[in-house]
């Protein structure tokens, strides 16, 4: 199944034979290497807090709506109509 982590890790592989393929000097072929590295590390963590952010916020949307389905609209309909009844009306 195709995650975030495994197309992270196919441009960073794609990055690195670049680098390896075309980069001569080597201490700067390995400052490069280290700095793909660094990227992806820091690309994965990204992409994983965004998704719990965004599962929590589902999570708490789904149980806010779940508890607006248990309150009784009919009856709130029907108090808020005996509110704004004339008092000559009720009886």
């Amino acid at each position: 199944m195709f995650t975030a982590d495994t197309f992270i890790d196919a441009v960073q592989t794609g990055k690195k034979f670049f680098v390896t393929t075309f980069v001569i000097n080597e201490t700067v072929k390995d400052a490069m290497i280290d700095f793909i590295d660094a990227q992806a590390d820091y690309t994965k963590k990204a992409f994983n807090s965004s998704t719990d952010v965004a599962t929590k916020i589902a999570s708490e949307v789904v149980a806010q709506t779940q508890e607006v389905a248990k309150f009784d609209w009919v009856q709130a309909g029907r108090d808020f109509v005996k509110a704004f009844t004339p008092a000559e009306a009720k009886e």
